[in-house]
């Protein structure tokens, strides 16, 4: 109990600091006389007096942190929040089960944006800002805000911004201190939100739309205060302007910052995932509008460029919006859109999936064991960019591509034993682990997950938590060896 406790005393702090969170939708809430100032009064005050009284449970294990320790606590951060997170919504949805406010707070904090609820265009406006808020907050990270504004936790920054963000090339610095390596990150990450909304309201939304859309694109999460999502606006510019900021938030936000910081678009040039990022949706994008158009699906070419571009762009960010129900198409089409959620999104970026930057190097990689097979004696490397990739990298990229095939198979079977379709499955858990929102089947984009039992619930939460930390985070905390001392 004695190891666990310095690890208590910083998520005390960490929930004393997300209580405040809730300041903006209940300020929604009192401005718009929306009726659900209660939800947040009560919300805060258990979030908040819940994390005082851990502290003074555990301030005498105050210590700094090592890197087990920064493991465990950000499994615990992303497990606990979510219970506090669902607290607005028990609140004023009496009639949702816990399992239910759980699932959607997991969902909004790890950016999916998969939901069980129907008719929140009837919600409050503070409810739903809420819901996008939580894709705000989870889409940069809680563990780098933590850094970000309480660095007199005492905690070890570097532990913790590698705990929370494990891809192949966490170890490069920005800046010298993580916290203002943070800082720098959360200053762009709010600055280009700031634009998007301004943009989303210029192109026709309310202002509580902007904001509620805004929080998603840039979380890339997905939760709209529409059930028929970005349909119900039926506008080209917006949709247009929601493509834009999707790409700009699955681009790495390492390569943002330094943009900022240097005052110069030639930083983009030198970010090896870019390229592909662009190159593949471009072709996707062209290829599934000759698709559709060939199936006859569509017999309008602007209208199949329409919802080929903004909905293969909106599922392979992983940011999760639709124009229209895909599930409907000729099963190539979403299966692809799908497909490309697992890897569009950069490094660093708020999106989910292997990301682009180990897809790469999984391509290069068997490119390289073809030349060998040819050229058994030569000396090949493989590079990103001008940088040549160590080989215990490919390794631990090999290992991650074996353990996210794996977790979504047996997820998938767990699901199928549990009574739901194949199909339907398989695409939810590729969807959860992706943190992309809608699957397929059942819970296709015209649908929602409240189809699903509790137990079944229970595993796409699971699911979500599980893609969202990259498996070796949340995995390594499940395994016997963690716990010996």
């Amino acid at each position: 109990m004695s190891q666990i406790l310095p690890v208590v005393h910083i998520l005390s702090k960490v929930l004393m600091l997300f209580a405040f969170a809730l300041l903006l939708p209940l300020g929604v809430s009192l401005a718009l006389d929306d009726g659900a100032q209660l939800a947040y009064d009560e919300a805060f005050l258990v979030t908040f007096l819940c994390g005082a009284v851990l502290w003074l449970v555990s301030r005498r294990g105050k210590r700094e942190l090592q890197t087990r320790d920064g493991f465990l606590l950000v499994v615990m951060i992303w497990a606990v929040l979510p219970v506090f997170s669902a607290i607005p919504l028990l609140v004023q949805l009496p009639e949702m089960s816990f399992t239910d406010a759980y699932f959607e707070a997991v969902s909004g904090l790890t950016a999916t944006g998969a939901t069980v609820m129907s008719g929140v265009d009837s919600l409050p406006p503070s409810i739903n800002i809420w819901r996008t808020q939580m894709h705000w907050i989870g889409g940069m990270g809680v563990i780098v805000l933590v850094v970000a504004v309480l660095p007199m936790l005492g905690v070890g920054g570097r532990q913790l911004f590698k705990a929370e963000t494990p891809t192949p090339m966490k170890d490069s610095k920005l800046t010298p201190r993580m916290a203002e390596t943070a800082k720098g990150l959360w200053q762009v990450y709010a600055v280009i939100t700031v634009f998007c909304m301004l943009a989303l309201w210029a192109g026709g939304m309310s202002g509580i739309d902007a904001v509620v859309h805004g929080f998603s694109v840039m979380g890339l999460g997905g939760l709209s205060s529409h059930d028929a999502s970005m349909a119900y606006f039926d506008s080209v510019l917006l949709e247009v302007i929601v493509m834009t900021f999707a790409l700009i938030s699955a681009i790495s936000f390492s390569t943002h910052f330094m943009a900022f910081r240097t005052r110069s678009f030639l930083t983009y040039r030198h970010d090896a995932e870019i390229p592909w990022t662009l190159g593949v949706l471009a072709a996707s994008i062209v290829g599934l509008t000759g698709y559709l158009l060939y199936k006859g699906f569509y017999l309008d070419f602007p209208e199949a460029l329409r919802h080929a571009a903004f909905n293969t762009v909106s599922v392979a960010t992983t940011l999760g919006f639709s124009t229209t129900d895909y599930n409907v198409w000729p099963y190539f089409a979403p299966l692809w859109m799908l497909f490309l959620s697992s890897f569009i999104a950069s490094s660093g970026s708020t999106g989910g999936g292997i990301k682009m930057l180990r897809a790469v190097l999984l391509y290069k990689q068997l490119y390289r064991e073809l030349i060998k097979l040819i050229h058994p004696s030569a000396e090949i490397h493989t590079k990103v960019g001008r940088q040549a990739v160590p080989n215990k990298i490919i390794y631990a990229v090999l290992a991650f591509l074996f353990v996210y095939v794996a977790s979504i198979v047996i997820l998938s079977f767990i699901l199928s034993a549990s009574g739901l379709d194949v199909f339907t499955a398989f695409t939810a858990v590729v969807a959860m682990v992706n943190n992309t929102g809608p699957g397929l089947g059942q819970v296709g984009p015209a649908s929602n997950y409240a189809v699903l039992n509790d137990f079944q619930t229970w595993v796409c939460s699971f699911a979500m938590l599980l893609g969202r930390l990259e498996f070796f985070t949340l995995l390594v905390v499940l395994t016997p060896v963690f716990w010996r001392k």
